[in-house]
């Protein structure tokens, strides 16, 4: 049974799910946001959470502790959320497999329950690489600089996507107001 014991000492183990720990703790509702606002479906965002915090956890000693951690999560997510709808694109869906969830979730509860989903719908609308600019500036007050370091563009590829993502967001809400004022009259 040697070979079941632990390969690293237990204290460099520990203090690295500690600390691995804490930031899980802190930012845990911050990525259910974000890979939301990424368009994962209600019964995907735990498992995509979970894939997210692995991949913190194994590369948790190459990652700059000094820096936050906000600007890795979301680049992590964004290309689990990415990898995710490739895999989606190559299964066949059966029907009726499992009911959506509807639970309130946390920008529900902080804005009108309409306007989170007039958003959310407009958000969908919008391709995944324009969409992940727009959310990471725009929602989440991330810098340009910042953007095009941690989804591996140029500053001038962020300002285009970023541009041309708040123009099909704009259309979306615009083409969703109409849409929803022809059926309430």
């Amino acid at each position: 049974m040697g070979y079941l014991r632990p390969v690293r000492s237990v204290p460099v183990e520990a203090e690295l799910e500690s600390t691995c720990l804490g930031v899980y703790e802190r930012e845990l509702d911050y990525l259910f946001e974000t890979l939301q606002r990424l368009g994962a479906t209600p019964r995907d965002i735990e498992d995509l959470a979970h894939e997210v915090f692995l991949i913190l956890y194994r590369n948790w000693p190459t990652l700059d502790s000094t820096r936050t951690f906000r600007p890795y999560l979301f680049a992590v997510a964004f290309r689990v959320v990415c990898a995710h709808r490739r895999r989606r694109r190559r299964e066949i869906p059966y029907a009726d497999v499992e009911a959506p969830d509807a639970a309130i979730g946390p920008e529900e509860s902080l804005q009108s329950q309409e306007s989170a989903h007039l958003l959310t719908a407009a958000l969908d609308t919008v391709p995944l690489p324009r969409r992940a600019v727009v959310i990471m500036h725009d929602l989440d007050g991330f810098s340009i600089v910042e953007i095009a370091t941690r989804l591996s563009l140029t500053r001038f590829g962020v300002y285009a996507r970023l541009r041309k993502g708040r123009s099909e967001l704009a259309s979306a809400v615009r083409r969703l107001l109409r849409g929803r004022g022809r059926t309430k009259t």
